[in-house]
C-alpha cells in the first residue's frame, strides 16, 4: 500500500480552511486533480458522516476506476477536531481488486505566518493507484482550494 504527503499554505484563517474541507458544496468546488470534474452525490461533514463522490474525466481518454470515465469513492469521516484535524477514510467503488481497500486521508491544519499550514497524508493507496500521480492530484486540489479559501469572504 502506498503513500503521498503534501503540504501547502494558505493565506487563510484554519477557521476558513476548516470549513471548506468539510463542506459538501466547498469540496466540489477544490477536491480534484486537473482535468476532472467533481460531482457530490453525498457528504455529511460531521463526525461519523458518510459521503459520496464521483471525480470524472473532462476528456475521452483516460479509464476509471469505477466506470469508463469516473471515479467514484464512499467515505466517513473518523476524526474531526474544529479548525485542526480531519480524518477520512474512503475506498473506490470498483470490482478491481488493485484498485480496492480502504485509504486513509489525514488533514492537519496549523497557524503560520498569519495564515495556515495544511498537511494532508493520504495512507493506504491501493496498489493500482500511483502515488506519484496521487500527489500530483493533490497538489492540483490544493491549488484550486487556496483560489477558493484566500478570497475575501
Amino acid at each position: 500500500m502506498g503513500s503521498t504527503r503534501v503540504a501547502r499554505h494558505l493565506a487563510a484563517p484554519r477557521a476558513r480552511v476548516y470549513r471548506a474541507l468539510v463542506d459538501g458544496d466547498a469540496v466540489a468546488r477544490w477536491r480534484f486533480p486537473a482535468g476532472m470534474t467533481c460531482r457530490v452525490h453525498a457528504f455529511e461533514g460531521r463526525q461519523g458522516g458518510t459521503l459520496r463522490i464521483s471525480l470524472t474525466y473532462d476528456a475521452p481518454g483516460p479509464v476509471g476506476k469505477t466506470t469508463a470515465h469516473t471515479d467514484t469513492y464512499t467515505g466517513r469521516f473518523v476524526r474531526l477536531v474544529p479548525d485542526e484535524l480531519v480524518v477520512e477514510v474512503d475506498e473506490f467503488e470498483t470490482a478491481e481488486p488493485g484498485l480496492r481497500g480502504a485509504m486513509t486521508t489525514t488533514i492537519t491544519l496549523t497557524d503560520a505566518d498569519g495564515g495556515t499550514d495544511l498537511v494532508a497524508v493520504h495512507e493506504g493507496l491501493p496498489p493500482g493507484v500511483s502515488p506519484a500521480d496521487n500527489e500530483v492530484g493533490w497538489r492540483e486540489a490544493l491549488t484550486r482550494l487556496a483560489a477558493l479559501v484566500e478570497t475575501p469572504a
